[in-house]
């Protein structure tokens, strides 16, 4: 009568399950972690430890969160909690931008405008509540991706002691003379009402009238002088090209360059023309001159302060000369009005020029304006056309589409509009220059970063830190009313503001007494009613956040953000620290790509294309997100689909089986059970070696924040090195062998060394799986408490080599095994027995190791054999080198019921009537030895 013998195998038993159930599980853990104050307790462990300060950028507190909020706030939790891990004390307090016009707009639509339906202060309030509620929304959707952090006490720019360090910062960089007052054109929305910083501005393209429009000169004789012809037939005119005919209202003058040469033109029906010489075919086709004739030819400087007549009014306006002018577009001359462009202002400050701006805040001529007043500028594109048709001065026009600014927020286009405003002045004390140097000692990663906030800086133009709005942090300065200049106290004062700020909020600013502050100069101060750039706001978190706070410390280890930020975060962030402190406040930058969908297109409501976080973290799960996150390289676009996330599965659940069978083929054993080096098996040694050197190479890439070959590197050694190798081999070993048997604790042995490192690898990406991991081998000590896995001390390199050469014969073989499973010759592996003939030096190597070789290729035998014997037997070459030929037959002998092999000793044991001698001895023996697998 046949045994029982499935209770004499080592079978696998785990409560690791299989199917990870991620979705249902992480929310239970994360209650977890707050019960026991995960975060808390990691920064005492870590207290006495060198600090990692990766500081957060503040994202919007509008909205729900998309995946690039996802991507970016996953990055950096993988980055402090590898630093962790790494034995650092790594804090991480998050943060939100507060201020700003999104959260007007929406609280605009619930109550109204200021002065209409509701009070500035009840305004500022329902702000300050709106932003609470989206703080609170985003917090908890951040909390769910397995972010850790100081949760309970982020920074807020919207609270008290937020906003008055933000005075101070402020007071700071006056103090260090960067700030001024200034009518100056900046970039306008007519929606926001307001100035708009260079990050608010997109570029998008636009529909927009070309005009070409006579300046006729008042003394042709003395243009006709100037070229050394004869007087004219003809009145003789400047012409010039605009895109913005609304703007011809407010023109000063029209620009040439000095060193550029300008043709006198007869041919046009109505008008002598000077056009650049350069230019004169181009301009002749564009106004459908048939023929012409080049007259003469002076370069600009001649034409200096000759007088034209203004195409719409009874004025006169000077040539004037201006660097500039180009011949990229055009005509060569260059019309220009102060009040709306910067190349005009600067220009007309030489001159002497009117800054004439005649449009209103809401793009609306002022009622003082000849012909279009009360009309808005976007309108008056076309009337001011006719006028100047009806004028007879509009030579050309034709419709163009073309690039223009727009703002951000409303994606509407914007106008340069000359206003008073507060600026930080870019060269007044060198910030520029030393922001330039600052630049260079920062390591931005990629590195053509550096190359790009370094050309923003170098052009960029002064920075307008004054907005026209009610939600922000006022300005809080006292003027001169003749002179414009700050009153002497103001440091003082400023001083006295942010306390009293931080005790009562930014509404004291517009209530105090302004006596209580600057006595009897409130006769001839006035108080300043504008608000800080939002830019302003999170570019100074490194004086509110960092230096505030004693976790923390300026300068950061790490700034991280997306590559929109060189213009937004990074730039204006270097800006405040180095007119604050002379430095810059990060010594790292690292800066991720856009998600695009699986066609490149950026994630869009209307394209439909749109993945939600939310959405996957309810289905897959927060670790299959986070994994996606680590594969993807980060250094340009991610690409996203629910083809690539269930990719990300697939990967997922390589990794967590790998886990799985350890832990089910470890559930008895424990660090007491452990084996030296010396009484293990060879491939144990190697497989442990293996390890070693995954961890070496992880850590790096988790050092250099190259997260995507940390997931590459974990990929492959789960799939290839263990599971289409190792574990597969040592299967056998660990199911048959004796419990006790020192080959099956080799192999335990090696599972343990790996596992132990595989958990803390993956800890920084898969936190949940790693820590249920964990907790499955009986610790009940979250993952993030440990270190990386300190392996025991033993010398392997000399058998490497040899066992990656095993492993490549393996693979040989297993192909010819495939292909005859395939053909019908065999049902699995076990039925076939292998002859190997290798060259001299392999057989040495391999020789030795006799029937332990089968349970390598997995047959029932295997054989190695010198090359010189293969005969007809087909030859392979390996990737390492070299050749070795290969032999397959059908086994011989019968089959063991207990492990499976066709062996002839099947049966000699008469009381084992249906099991291999080995089997014989693992059942009723000391168990069998293995020295090599």
């Amino acid at each position: 009568m046949s045994q029982d013998y499935k209770q004499t195998l080592n079978l696998p038993k785990t409560n690791f399950k299989m199917k990870a159930s991620l979705a249902t599980k992480e929310p239970q853990w994360i209650k977890q972690w707050n019960k026991d104050g995960l975060y808390e307790a990691l920064q005492k462990h870590h207290q006495d430890s060198k600090p990692f300060i990766l500081h957060d950028g503040p994202p919007y507190a509008n909205g729900a969160i998309h995946i690039g909020h996802a991507v970016n706030k996953i990055l950096k939790d993988i980055i402090v909690k590898s630093k962790m891990m790494s034995g650092f004390r790594a804090p991480y307090v998050p943060g939100w931008d507060c201020h700003g016009l999104p959260i007007e707009v929406q609280v605009e639509k619930k109550v109204g405008k200021v002065g209409k339906k509701v009070d500035a202060k009840t305004f500022r309030q329902k702000c300050r509540d709106y932003a609470e509620n989206q703080v609170n929304i985003q917090k908890q959707d951040f909390i769910r991706l397995g972010v850790l952090g100081d949760w309970d006490k982020p920074y807020l720019t919207k609270s008290f002691d937020y906003e008055a360090n933000m005075i101070r910062a402020l007071a700071e960089i006056a103090a260090n003379n960067h700030i001024e007052k200034g009518v100056k054109p900046v970039n306008w929305c007519f929606d926001c009402g307001s100035a708009l910083a260079e990050a608010e501005i997109e570029y998008q393209d636009k529909n927009s009238p070309a005009i070409d429009v006579a300046f006729d000169f008042i003394d042709g004789a003395a243009v006709a002088q100037k070229f050394g012809v004869s007087d004219f037939t003809q009145p003789v005119a400047l012409p010039i090209w605009t895109t913005t005919p609304w703007t011809i209202p407010a023109n000063q003058a029209v620009s040439l360059h000095p060193e550029l040469t300008y043709a006198l033109v007869k041919g046009h029906a109505t008008h002598y023309l000077v056009v650049a010489a350069d230019m004169v075919d181009e301009v002749m086709s564009r106004l459908a001159v048939e023929k012409h004739e080049v007259l003469a030819k002076v370069v600009g400087q001649e034409l200096e302060l000759l007088q034209l007549k203004h195409p719409l009014y009874n004025k006169m306006v000077p040539v004037i000369m201006g660097e500039h002018v180009n011949t990229e577009a055009g005509t060569g001359a260059v019309h220009t009005a102060p009040g709306h462009g910067v190349d005009d202002f600067n220009v007309g400050k030489t001159y002497d020029l009117e800054v004439y701006n005649p449009v209103d805040s809401d793009g609306v001529y002022l009622p003082d304006t000849p012909l279009f007043a009360g009309q808005h500028v976007w309108q008056a594109n076309e009337t001011v056309t006719e006028a100047l048709g009806k004028a007879g001065q509009l030579l050309h026009h034709e419709g163009i589409r073309h690039s223009y600014p727009h703002c951000w927020r409303h994606k509407t286009p914007t106008a340069f509009r000359t206003t008073p405003q507060w600026f930080i002045s870019m060269d007044k004390e060198g910030l520029r220059a030393s922001a330039l140097e600052e630049i260079k000692k920062v390591e931005w990663i990629p590195n053509w970063g550096e190359e790009r906030i370094y050309k923003m800086i170098e052009n960029r133009p002064e920075w307008c830190i004054s907005r026209q709005r009610t939600w922000g942090v006022p300005i809080t300065l006292y003027v001169h009313k003749q002179t414009g200049e700050l009153h002497p106290n103001t440091p003082q004062i400023m001083a006295q503001v942010a306390d009293l700020v931080e005790q009562k909020g930014l509404d004291v600013w517009y209530e105090l007494d302004d006596a209580d502050l600057i006595g009897a100069d409130v006769d001839v101060y006035e108080k300043v009613t504008d608000v800080l750039d939002v830019w302003f706001d999170s570019g100074v978190t490194h004086y509110c956040v960092l230096k505030q706070n004693e976790a923390l410390q300026e300068p950061a280890d790490l700034y991280l953000e997306g590559s929109d930020q060189h213009r937004g975060w990074f730039h204006s962030s270097l800006l405040t620290g180095v007119a604050i402190n002379e430095r810059a406040p990060y010594k790292q930058v690292l800066t991720h790509g856009f998600v695009v969908d699986k066609d490149g297109k950026k994630m869009s409501k209307s394209l439909g294309n749109v993945i939600s976080p939310k959405d996957v973290v309810n289905t897959l799960g927060a670790d299959i997100l986070r994994l996606w996150v680590a594969s993807a390289d980060y250094r340009g676009e991610m690409t996203i689909s629910n083809e690539i996330l269930n990719r990300a599965a697939d990967g997922y659940r390589r990794i967590r089986n790998t886990a799985r069978f350890m832990l089910g083929n470890l559930n008895e054993f424990s660090a007491d059970d452990l084996l030296v080096a010396k009484q293990c098996a060879e491939i144990d040694l190697w497989a442990i070696d293996r390890a070693r050197q995954l961890q070496c190479e992880v850590i790096e890439h988790y050092d250099a924040y190259q997260l995507h070959l940390v997931y590459q590197k974990i990929h492959h050694f789960c799939s290839q090195d263990m599971g289409a190798f190792y574990l597969d081999v040592i299967k056998d070993r660990l199911y048959t062998c004796h419990v006790d048997s020192a080959a099956r604790k080799s192999a335990q042995t090696a599972m343990y060394h790996i596992l132990n490192a595989l958990e803390r690898l993956i800890a920084p990406i898969l936190t949940f799986t790693a820590d249920e991991i964990r907790q499955s081998s009986g610790q009940n000590e979250h993952i993030l408490f440990s270190r990386w896995y300190e392996f025991p001390v033993h010398e392997f390199n000399e058998q490497a080599s040899k066992w990656q050469t095993i492993a490549s014969i393996r693979q040989a073989v297993s192909k010819q095994l495939e292909g005859l499973r395939v053909a019908g010759d065999i049902g699995s592996s076990l039925d076939a027995e292998v002859r190997l003939f290798v060259s001299d030096g392999l057989f040495e190597q391999l020789q030795p190791m006799n029937d332990e070789l089968r349970f390598v290729l997995i047959t029932s035998e295997a054989q190695v054999l010198p090359w010189g014997d293969c005969g007809n037997a087909e030859a392979v070459e390996l990737p390492e080198g070299g050749s070795i030929a290969i032999q397959v037959n059908v086994a011989s002998g019968e089959k063991c019921e207990r492990c499976w092999h066709i062996r002839t000793d099947v049966g000699v044991n008469k009381a084992h009537p249906t099991i291999c001698g080995r089997c014989v001895e693992n059942v009723d023996g000391q168990g069998e030895v293995r020295q090599f697998a």
